[in-house]
Order: structure tokens, then C-alpha cells, then sequence
């Protein structure tokens, strides 16, 4: 049962790590570009890394993959958040296709009061 479920988790991360690639190739701007590594980090990684612990048993190897695991969860958000609003202070512009900015629009209010 756990070799299946290893096999089931290397499979959702190769297939994470795959959709996350063709969003880095066709998506339009930085921001949604960001989006999509982030998929593949948190997605992709952490299933793959999840996976490979199980398969390889109940062990020490399972638990350095786990606190590997957290730490991807709680640094890979904020650094994408981090990149996206220096990005955006930047003046990085949005793509055409994208329809709603709320940090400018939390911005323009803040300037408004």
C-alpha cells in the first residue's frame, strides 16, 4: 500500500513539475510566470520529495524529507511574495489580459485618504 502511494505521489509531482514548465514557457507576464514556479516548487517538489521518502521506507530519510517539506512550505510563499511585490514596485506592468490589480488599487485608495 505505501509503494502505491509513493508511486501515486511521484506521478502528481512529475505531473505538477510538467504543468508548471508549460506555464513558465506560455504564460505572459512576471507575475503569472511566478505563479507557475511556484507550482512547481510546492507542487512538484514536495510531492516528488514526499514520494521518494515513503518509497524509500520509515526511516531517518523520511524524516529529514519532511522537515525538508516544511521549509519549502514556508519559505517558497513568502519568497514568491516577495519577488511579485518588489516586481511590482518596481513598475513591472501587468500582462493586457490581466484584469484586476489590487495592490494598485489598495494603493490608489491609501493615497486617496
Amino acid at each position: 500500500m505505501i509503494n502505491i502511494i509513493s508511486y501515486l505521489l511521484l506521478i502528481i509531482g512529475s505531473f505538477c513539475a510538467l504543468t508548471g514548465s508549460l506555464g513558465l514557457l506560455r504564460l505572459p507576464d512576471v507575475y503569472n510566470r511566478l505563479h507557475a514556479s511556484t507550482v512547481i516548487v510546492v507542487g512538484g517538489t514536495v510531492s516528488l520529495i514526499l514520494g521518494a521518502g515513503l518509497l524509500n521506507g520509515a526511516d531517518s530519510y523520511l524524516v529529514k524529507s519532511l522537515i525538508i517539506v516544511f521549509f519549502i512550505f514556508i519559505t517558497v510563499p513568502a519568497a514568491s511574495h516577495a519577488i511579485s511585490r518588489a516586481a511590482h514596485l518596481r513598475g513591472v506592468k501587468l500582462s493586457n489580459e490581466s484584469v484586476v490589480d489590487k495592490l494598485e488599487e489598495r494603493e490608489r485608495t491609501l493615497s486617496e485618504l
